[in-house]
């Protein structure tokens, strides 16, 4: 039986080694663009470069409309570039809002190597740079599923007007735990986003939108952080919604234009 345990244990042991160095190929699936790549839309937009450091740029996409009523800040998921996500950004420019998207470190024609601190640095710096043309009273910071997490600990340390959170959840290593209970993942995790952490230091009021059926990240993540400040925390149930289809139910459009319009 001690043989057995020694196994067992060697073998979670050699497990966490493993995970520690390669987690990075399972918590992000960037798509890569070539520096030269050119961007097309049939709506007026503006290709972005943030300039953070020596040999780290964030490229980015700004989708403009007349006499914006303010900027949308949207931070997107675990995968793609923002040429495919910025599909998205009419959600929010019909509403007569600009929209910025940014792509992380190594996603896209963004450069850089990636931890949480150097991305949460860049999302601050980008935040810093728009600042400087829209006031922060007319910039909302969206997060989607992994983004949400940065876009919390981004409201939490800044003044904007509102945050917008899409399928959050309540820290990464709550997400990863569910998956890997062997692991001990509070030590092995190089990423924990503890969006539980941060929201409840958000001064603006938060709108979380979460679908019922989400099996990636349940809904119970958006109900617990909910609870951590109710006062100025919305939850919308999209009922029936599961993690990457809530624009295709009306009511996710119809609660963005409620939220936009007020």
């Amino acid at each position: 039986m001690l043989s057995i345990f020694i196994y067992i244990i060697a073998g979670i042991v050699a497990l966490s080694v493993i995970a520690y160095f390669v987690q990075e190929k399972f918590i992000f699936k960037p798509e890569k663009l070539k520096q030269d790549f050119k961007y097309i839309y049939d709506v007026p937009f503006e290709e972005l470069f943030f300039d953070v450091e020596q040999g780290v740029r964030i490229n980015g996409l700004h989708f403009k409309v007349n006499k914006p009523l303010g900027l949308i800040l949207y931070i997107h998921g675990n995968s793609r570039s923002i040429k495919g996500w910025a599909k998205y950004a009419k959600d929010f420019y019909r509403y007569n809002y600009d929209v910025v998207l940014v792509d992380y470190r190594g996603f896209g024609k963004s450069t850089g190597k990636r931890s949480e601190k150097n991305l949460m640095k860049d999302m601050q710096f980008v935040y810093d740079t728009l600042a400087v043309n829209y006031h922060e009273h007319h910039m909302i910071i969206y997060g989607r599923s992994m983004g949400s997490g940065f876009a919390s600990k981004l409201a939490s340390d800044n003044k904007p007007r509102y945050l917008i959170l899409d399928a959050p959840y309540l820290s990464f290593r709550k997400v990863v735990e569910r998956f890997l209970p062997i692991l001990p993942v509070k030590y092995v995790l190089r990423y924990h986003l503890r969006t539980d952490k941060w929201i409840g230091k958000v001064n603006c009021h938060t709108y979380i939108l979460h679908g019922t059926l989400d099996w990636l990240i349940p809904i119970r993540h958006s109900e617990e952080l909910q609870s951590i400040n109710p006062r100025k925390i919305t939850l919308i149930r999209i009922q029936g919604g599961g993690h990457n289809n809530l624009p295709s139910f009306p009511e996710y459009h119809n609660f963005i234009r409620d939220i936009l319009q007020y």
